[in-house]
């Protein structure tokens, strides 16, 4: 159990032993959790470049399968008020991002993850695999930490990922992650969008699908307009595809569906400079970072279209916050039919809390509800 309470003794030293003894209790007990039904939930809260994510430390019934895809159909089918529980206000927002460790079916994992969000469950989230890297190493989830860098093998629906992270004195930094096979499933294909007509989109698979499109296309600038325009351009977007483009992929259909759309700046071809990008997914919720599964679709869609080369290093930073994360394609590799890529995404995430969640019984509101 993590407890909270160390702080109240880091204050100036105007005490005698006495009266830091009572303060130190009188805070243990304001740190208890009041009478409640039910069990308590409890959570390590990170960002990774302004995106949230909650990673559920207890408080899950067992989640039953036998791979990482089963338990995700199972968590969507039996346990999915508890997703609303912790996604949804007021314990969360409309934006908030969700990480449930499971049980991996193969060995060599360190951990099987499950992704949550306003909408349901991901496949893939580069974001929260950096996250996930550093917490894995703090809280030991891998046995033996390695200087300068620890491998961290985290299962995730779409498949192995492996996460590298920085590693000195006992202290974590910063991670990179070597994605699943990464492809360009399909290029200017042409969609009718409600509102704007015909509109060419390229789709590309990084552990999730995207559609991407020039946000030049809707008269918008990824880094300055409206984030209300960009949301609604991109959602009608991922809305068109959806209805008129049948996705497939070559391992599992639990992966062959439309995550988002991601708007960008149109500056595909390699440069030394930042290209920006927005990602609009789920249910219209917008990643505050550069989106580490869409940077790993936009590599390999820009591997496809020879705009890049490998191990060609790129900045892509978020239109949101200007948060930044690195990605390159290291290795051709196939999946499927697929000529694809494993791509290699690097940024920094940071502890911002732990929170312990209580439910109570006549609380009508404690299952969750969403503004937008």
């Amino acid at each position: 159990m993590i407890h909270t309470v160390g702080f109240f003794l880091l204050s100036p030293t105007g005490f005698n032993e006495k009266e830091l003894t009572n303060r130190t209790a009188s805070s243990e007990r304001e740190m208890q959790l009041p009478p409640h039904d039910g069990v308590e939930l409890s959570v390590v809260d990170m960002h990774t470049g302004g995106e949230p994510l909650r990673i559920i430390r207890s408080g899950y019934p067992q989640v039953k399968g036998d791979s990482v895809l089963s338990r995700r159909r199972y968590v969507q089918e039996h346990l999915d008020h508890l997703r609303r529980v912790l996604m949804f206000e007021p314990r969360g927002h409309y934006d908030m991002y969700g990480a449930l460790i499971v049980d991996s079916e193969i060995p060599e994992a360190d951990l099987g993850v499950l992704f949550m969000h306003n909408e349901g469950y991901s496949t893939m989230c580069g974001h929260a695999v950096i996250a996930l890297g550093r917490f894995a190493v703090d809280y030991k989830l891998v046995k033996e930490p390695q200087s300068p860098e620890t491998q961290v093998n985290i299962h995730c629906p779409c498949g192995m990922v492996k996460a590298f992270v920085e590693y000195s004195d006992g202290k974590t930094g910063g991670v990179r992650f070597h994605s699943v096979p990464a492809f360009a499933f399909a290029t200017d294909v042409t969609v009718e969008v409600e509102g704007f007509g015909n509109v060419t989109v390229d789709i590309s698979y990084g552990g999730a699908f995207y559609a991407f499109v020039n946000a030049q296309r809707f008269g918008l600038d990824v880094n300055k307009s409206r984030t209300r325009d960009l949301v609604d351009a991109a959602t009608a977007v991922t809305n068109a595809v959806k209805s008129q483009v049948k996705l497939q992929h070559p391992v599992s259909d639990d992966l062959a569906f439309l995550y988002g759309t991601i708007l960008t700046d149109g500056k595909d071809d390699f440069s030394s400079e930042t290209t920006a990008n927005i990602c609009v997914f789920a249910d219209a919720q917008v990643d505050r970072s550069p989106t580490g599964s869409g940077v790993t679709a936009r590599v390999a869609l820009q591997y496809h279209k020879g705009l890049i080369q490998l191990n060609q290093t790129r900045t892509f930073q978020s239109g949101a916050t200007g948060s930044q994360f690195t990605g390159k394609a290291v290795e051709e590799t196939k999946c499927g039919d697929f000529r694809a890529v494993v791509v290699e995404v690097a940024g920094r995430a940071f502890y911002t809390g732990v929170s312990r969640f209580v439910q109570e019984q006549d609380d009508k509101l404690t299952h969750g509800f969403l503004l937008k």
